[in-house]
């Protein structure tokens, strides 16, 4: 009987998987670092030093997430916040999945992940008023302006072009500056559980399973 190839039994594997066998953790040290850089370095064209991804992951490791299949780590997302203009502001630096694992709702559920982590460090207090998060919520990233298939994903989440940068990237290339609201207010029961969790990393579920299952939907 022929055996398969390693090509085939991992097609074979993506082609079975269902959402539920994704595994989210946030940030958990330096051992998921690699893991992080490897995935950005095979899929995005854009080259970044180590202190770069140490900046991010430094400052603000409540706010990266990977994603992972049996073990194996295929998408994550590496994002900050700060104040923008007497708001605050989310920002997605790198967010990467795996080509076989795309069109799976991952990338949605590390951007919901991102969102409902933000939110959550709001709710905790952290250097804002409890009147702010009743307001827009914005979240932005670039993107490469020949990477259609982005562009089309980011669109079909809600994203807007809010602005061309032209040879934005090392190689030239120009860049979309896209920009997502969160005018939701109906979130806020939920944020205030999550506030009262345990804020360990390595947490295997972030969102409650009911809430999981209406996102995912959505994306």
């Amino acid at each position: 009987m022929e055996t398969k190839t390693n090509e085939e039994e991992r097609k074979t594997t993506v082609e079975e998987l269902e959402g539920s066998e994704i595994e989210y953790l946030s940030y958990g040290g330096e051992h998921h670092l690699p893991l992080i850089m490897r995935l950005v370095d095979e899929e995005l064209s854009e080259p970044y030093s180590i202190f770069t991804y140490r900046y991010f992951v430094y400052l603000w490791p409540q706010l990266s997430f990977l994603a992972f299949h049996r073990g194996k780590c295929v998408g994550t997302v590496v994002c900050k916040m700060g104040e923008h203009r007497n708001t605050f502001r989310g920002y997605i630096a790198m967010l990467v999945v795996l080509k076989p694992y795309r069109g799976r709702g991952i990338v949605g559920y590390l951007i919901v992940l991102f969102h409902s982590k933000k939110h959550a460090l709001f709710c905790c207090g952290l250097s804002i008023s409890i009147d702010i998060l009743c307001t827009v919520f914005l979240v932005t990233l670039e993107a490469e302006v020949t990477n259609k298939g982005a562009l089309a994903l980011y669109g079909r989440l809600g994203f807007i072009r809010a602005k061309r940068l032209f040879r934005y990237y090392l190689n030239g290339v120009d860049a979309f500056r896209l920009k997502l609201l969160f005018p939701r207010p109906e979130f806020q029961s939920s944020l205030h559980m999550m506030a009262d969790r345990n804020e360990n990393h390595g947490q295997k579920d972030i969102i409650p399973p009911e809430e999981r299952s209406l996102l995912e939907e959505s994306f």
